[in-house]
């Protein structure tokens, strides 16, 4: 009688959630990839596992691509944007833009995951980055034993297709205990992807348990700063919060009627939030991670992280600022800009005195990071689109140039230390060659996309008024042209070693990665003015 009773009375039915499936089809296909993928992991003879877990990936990144695609042709990112999932998503034109540039560069990436003949075989089996056995002991005979037996860490490929559906919704993240989850969801399978180097165990794992740390911290900031925010507006939502902000909210939570509207709570909270993200970048001085991690990691995750992350984060840093605080625009304006001005020099000062490609890379990564929060600063149309110009441009460059770090081998593994680099032009003059366009399009050559993606950020920045901070930005990338082209001429105009590394022989997966990268560099350099307008379009948030 009771059951009966309830369900003849509407008011206390729970209401059902409206979910938009197709809007969502993208990270859904990523997500229900991910979980076939640790099905695949129980159930599929280990002999298999390997081309399975590499078709699976491709197959679903390539399907939600697709799918990104349709969205857009339908119009959900300009005409029909909206916010789906009962406010927690937004589909607009960043969201597509941004979700289409990280599934594009995570195909390419997963390539140079699947890659297995760089190394010599290991007891007549073939071995590719990752340890054969991840949860053994580095040296220990549990170790010794999966090699001898052929073992694979195929785990890595489900999560990254974990990291991945973070990726995805952390852009497109429309309130703050989203945006949170998505944190959470892609960062903790890269703390384990980076523990699991075949070679180089322990520092491996040390970067790892760095990256951890520092992680749990800047995930505390963020939540922190979400409590802030929250007591500040009643919500969460990041229009809401807006509305707050702006002084034109209608509805007031009487239980929260004492403390909306405390700007002690919104600027603490706001530059709590702001901490979070900028670690996520890489931005001084929340750096402090990037170059152990980058250098530890196995290669193919570090140019993973180093292009994915950071089009995530930037995506979501360009949502708060530009949804949430335009109200607040005279107070982060300023702190933005001294970050920017940090993080340019920094970046491209330190990066002189490195002597290993990893670490140089990751300073080369922080000053770029510094290059994009220009474009950011700008608070105009032109600001956004220069840095989706920008991240999609920089994330190819970036997993080529490791692509090709994987290939010059030692007996110890991959020859990261700078010397060892001396006349490489000679010894294999195409590896050098392609290595040296990948760095030319870092200092911004023209010709190259890294010229079209700086002009770009730069331009819109002298435009919204930020032209001093385009004086640094130059300076900044004068300073960052010195090391990338003394590189080049290492490369080409050193005598070789006798006991030089050599340049390994890839299978077409890497080939077809380096091939993307050069590809994607040159079009974007050559013939940027349809991804600019395509950009350009993409570049309206939805309210």
């Amino acid at each position: 009688m009771a059951l009966a009773a309830l369900a003849a009375d509407p008011v206390e039915r729970i209401p059902a959630p409206h979910i938009e499936y197709a809007q969502l089809s993208p990270t859904l296909i990523v997500v229900g990839a991910a979980i076939v993928g640790v099905l695949v992991e129980a159930f599929v003879p280990r002999r298999f596992r390997h081309y399975t877990q590499v078709f699976l990936a491709v197959a679903a990144l390539a399907s939600a691509f697709a799918a990104v695609v349709g969205l857009a042709a339908a119009g959900y990112g300009t005409t029909k944007a909206h916010i789906a999932a009962m406010g927690a998503i937004a589909v607009d034109g960043p969201a597509l833009f941004l979700q289409g540039t990280i599934l594009l560069a995570s195909i390419v990436a997963v390539f140079t995951f699947a890659e297995r003949r760089l190394d010599p075989r290991a007891h007549g089996n073939k071995v590719d980055s990752f340890a054969a056995q991840a949860a053994s002991v580095p040296g220990s005979e549990s170790e010794k034993a999966a090699v001898k037996a052929g073992f694979t860490t195929s785990e890595v490929f489900p999560l990254a297709l974990f990291a991945i559906a973070g990726m995805l919704v952390f852009p497109s993240a429309n309130d703050l205990l989203t945006l949170f989850v998505a944190l959470e969801v892609f960062s903790l399978p890269l703390y384990l992807l980076c523990a699991v180097a075949r070679r180089q165990r322990l520092m491996s794992q040390e970067a790892a348990v760095k990256y951890f740390l520092l992680g749990a911290f800047s995930s505390a900031f963020l939540l922190f700063g979400i409590a802030l925010m929250y007591g500040y507006a009643g919500t969460v939502t990041y229009a809401g919060i807006a509305d707050v902000v702006d002084g034109t909210a209608v509805t007031i939570d009487p239980a929260l009627a004492d403390t909306m509207g405390n700007d002690a709570l919104l600027l603490i909270g706001g530059a709590l939030i702001l901490t979070g993200l900028l670690f996520k970048v890489g931005a001084v001085p929340f750096h402090m991670w990037t170059p152990d991690v980058y250098q530890g990691a196995p290669t193919p995750v570090t140019g993973f992280m180093a292009a994915a992350t950071k089009v995530a984060a930037f995506g979501a840093l360009l949502r708060l600022l530009y949804v949430v605080l335009p109200g607040l625009r005279w107070d982060w304006r300023p702190v933005m800009w001294g970050v920017a001005i940090v993080t340019m020099l920094a970046g491209a000062v330190i990066a002189v005195t490195q002597t290993d490609v990893k670490r140089l890379l990751a300073y080369s990564s922080i000053a770029h990071a510094g290059f994009i929060l220009a474009g950011v600063i700008a608070t105009t149309p032109a600001g956004i689109s220069s840095v989706l110009f920008y991240l999609g441009a920089y994330s190819f460059v970036t997993i080529g140039a490791f692509a090709v770090v994987t290939l010059v081998r030692d007996a110890g593994g991959e020859a990261t230390h700078l010397s060892k680099w001396a006349g490489l032009g000679r010894r294999s003059p195409l590896a050098a060659a392609v290595f040296a366009v990948f760095l030319l399009a870092f200092a911004g050559i023209p010709l190259t996309s890294g010229f079209a993606g700086k002009f770009a950020v730069f331009k819109a920045a002298a435009e919204g008024g930020a032209g001093a901070l385009v004086v640094v930005g130059v300076i900044s990338s004068a300073i960052a042209a010195f090391f990338y082209i003394r590189v080049i001429v290492l490369m080409f105009f050193s005598e070789p070693k006798a006991d030089g590394p050599t340049v390994a022989v890839p299978s077409p997966l890497t080939m077809s990665a380096i091939a993307v990268g050069v590809a994607v560099t040159l079009v974007l350099g050559l013939a940027p003015q349809y991804f600019l307008n395509l950009a350009s379009q993409a570049s309206v948030f939805v309210r």
